[in-house]
């Protein structure tokens, strides 16, 4: 069997009445036994890259290539090797999650007996025994994401494609999400694909970045490579007091990510005068480190 799961030539989707195309000349190689994420602002091509792969979506042009056969001549292969989580689905909505997880693991092959064992197994995984008799439907968002992930996971095929795998999640479960996902990599080889929006977190298990951008790679490859062209940057994040707006240079990329709590990417040399100049003890906390992923993520998104 080729070492290349996914090998993608050339792909573009234009969707109908639309001049600008959502993935622009995508091409792409992931190696078996990969964690490739996937990030991106909303509306970069990310979700449409991710349907095209798993054949929910036809492209307009360009090929991909499984395991080295193209998926439009064998849908059926996409099917039986690949599993889908959307970032929202009402499969299997009226079942209970204990049959849902069942009957998922039962349709990609396993038998009877090794469905039974493998439905056990998610629920206890993804702590779903308290509700494994509860309908799909009358969950809370939460749990409804871990039993996503569960019917991913189950059957166990080789290649997962997770979109937005901790939405909705609690920080303890997101935690878990990560845990599990690198178990699963390091026990079993699965390759794994995901979008998030969570870049700090998602660092811990990535081995590859691809960081999109109007339907484009803009950035790929592993997160430690990519960031040596900010080792002489430092992360500088904020926590304000109410009512409090200190001036933010002009020439700093920066973001807020709440009202209260902004983002800085600071040249080490003017961290020194910036600390100064921010008057930083007068805000409630501030943490000052070596640039992460969102970082990196954050200097691609923002350079044209």
């Amino acid at each position: 069997m080729t070492d290349i799961a996914y090998e993608i030539q050339d792909l573009v989707k234009v969707y109908p009445n639309q001049t600008e195309p959502a993935t622009d000349h995508v091409s792409l190689e992931i190696r078996v036994g990969e964690v490739f994420g996937i990030l991106g602002d909303n509306g970069a091509g990310k979700t449409t890259l991710v349907r095209q792969m798993v054949n929910l979506l036809r492209s307009t042009s360009g090929e991909i290539r499984l395991f080295g056969k193209p998926i439009q001549e064998d849908p059926m292969r996409v099917s039986m090797t690949t599993a889908f989580m959307p970032q929202s689905s009402m499969a299997l909505n009226r079942l209970k999650v204990s049959e849902a997880v069942y009957f998922a693991a039962h349709l990609r092959g396993m038998s009877r007996k090794e469905a039974a064992q493998e439905r056990d197994s998610m629920i206890d995984t993804w702590k779903l025994e308290e509700v494994r008799d509860k309908s799909s439907s009358h969950l809370s968002g939460g749990q409804r994401r871990l039993l996503q992930l569960a019917l991913a996971m189950a059957g166990r095929l080789p290649v997962v494609i997770l979109d937005e795998p901790t939405n909705d999640l609690d920080p303890v479960n997101r935690n878990h999400v990560w845990d599990v996902l690198r178990k699963s990599n390091a026990e079993h080889g699965t390759t794994i694909v995901f979008i998030t929006h969570d870049a700090i977190e998602a660092e811990r298990i990535v081995h590859r970045v691809g960081i999109m951008k109007r339907g484009r790679f803009t950035a790929l490859g592993p997160p430690a490579e990519l960031k040596r062209g900010l080792q002489d940057h430092m992360r500088l994040e904020v926590w304000l007091a109410p009512g409090e707006a200190p001036a933010i240079p002009l020439d700093l990329p920066h973001h807020w990510k709440s009202p209260d709590n902004v983002v800085l990417t600071v040249p080490r040399e003017r961290v020194p005068s910036l600390l100064s100049e921010l008057r930083l003890h007068e805000s409630i906390d501030y943490k000052l480190y070596s640039a992460t992923l969102e970082d990196l993520y954050l200097h691609y998104a923002n350079t044209d």
